[in-house]
């Protein structure tokens, strides 16, 4: 910049290099088109912890189509009353073998015992918890709904005891005891009523559901644990006025695994369009042993980031 350009005038109230007119009609390109995504979803749902694949891959590579908002949807309140009988679910029991059908379809591990052992009483606590951090840090929240899913269908953890929330906070770096605090209040039943009318008025009645809207309101649902394709040509049919999606490429593994923590062998081969044979090779050619080390669970590998 030269010196002149350096110029502060009191007159015109510029700094930088005068111009005849003050005021102008200019005329840009037509503005970046995004769309809104209600992810709507409970942390015990089995469905939306099978959808996370494709979902982790639809926001990494069209995330900046689209401002993300989860929404709880309010899954179990109690088992009082409570009834599937699409699922031939009405009592803890007979979760069990549906959330192991699920983890067997999808290859997303799922040990389903706690249902027979240990069962969840309601899916709120859980659900609260998270719309606390939501209110702090979405980027957080998302973190924490990550950790519970891992914790109650993979590892078996009771995410509707107090005991096992509070652990998930911890690692998470937040005060546990504050968040499990405030979790009780009252207006965080509030905040989660706020999601369920959400839910409601977007015509939800099943998890996973997403809805993708346009800036004038017209929109896409797309229910149940969907294919990227699915995602992406909802997208498309959204953002009328866009031009050919560009998605961005998918971030090194390297990159991914310190966020991520943990990464279960079907997440990878999504991602990378892997088959699972190649999974291992793959991550060894892209990591160094002192990245990872490998676990595996209910037949299923894994890779989790060392500290």
């Amino acid at each position: 910049m030269n010196s002149k350009q350096m110029m502060c005038d009191l007159k015109t109230g510029l700094c930088g290099e005068a111009e005849n007119d003050t005021m102008e009609m200019i005329h840009f390109e037509a503005p970046f088109e995004k769309a809104t995504l209600y992810y709507v979803t409970d942390p015990i749902c089995s469905h939306c912890w099978a959808l996370e694949p494709a979902l982790r891959r639809f926001q990494l590579q069209y995330g900046h189509y689209f401002e993300f908002h989860t929404v709880m949807g309010g899954l179990l309140e109690s088992w009082d009353g409570f009834g599937d009988a699409k699922n031939g679910i009405s009592k803890p029991a007979d979760v069990a073998g549906h959330w192991r059908e699920v983890g067997e379809h999808s290859r997303m591990p799922i040990d389903g015992s706690l249902w027979l052992d240990n069962p969840i009483q309601s899916s709120y606590p859980a659900s609260r918890v998270f719309k606390v951090i939501q209110q702090k840090d979405e980027r957080l929240a998302h973190t924490f709904l990550r950790r519970a899913r891992e914790a109650v269908f993979t590892f078996n953890r009771n995410i509707g005891e107090r005991q096992v929330l509070g652990e998930i906070v911890k690692q998470l770096g937040l005060d546990s005891m504050e968040i499990l605090s405030e979790a009780d209040q009252p207006q965080s039943q509030n905040l989660l009523e706020q999601d369920f009318t959400l839910a409601r008025r977007l015509g939800v009645r099943g998890f996973p559901t997403i809805v993708m809207m346009n800036a004038e309101n017209k929109g896409v649902k797309i229910v149940g644990a969907r294919s990227l394709d699915e995602y992406v040509q909802g997208l498309e049919q959204v953002l009328t006025h866009a031009t050919e999606l560009q998605p961005k490429p998918q971030p090194d593994i390297s990159s991914l695994l310190p966020v991520e923590k943990l990464l279960f062998s079907r997440e990878l081969e999504v991602l990378y369009d892997l088959e699972q044979s190649e999974v291992s090779s793959y991550v060894q050619a892209e990591l160094s042993p002192e990245q990872y080390e490998w676990g595996e669970i209910l037949g299923e590998a894994y890779i989790r980031g060392k500290k």
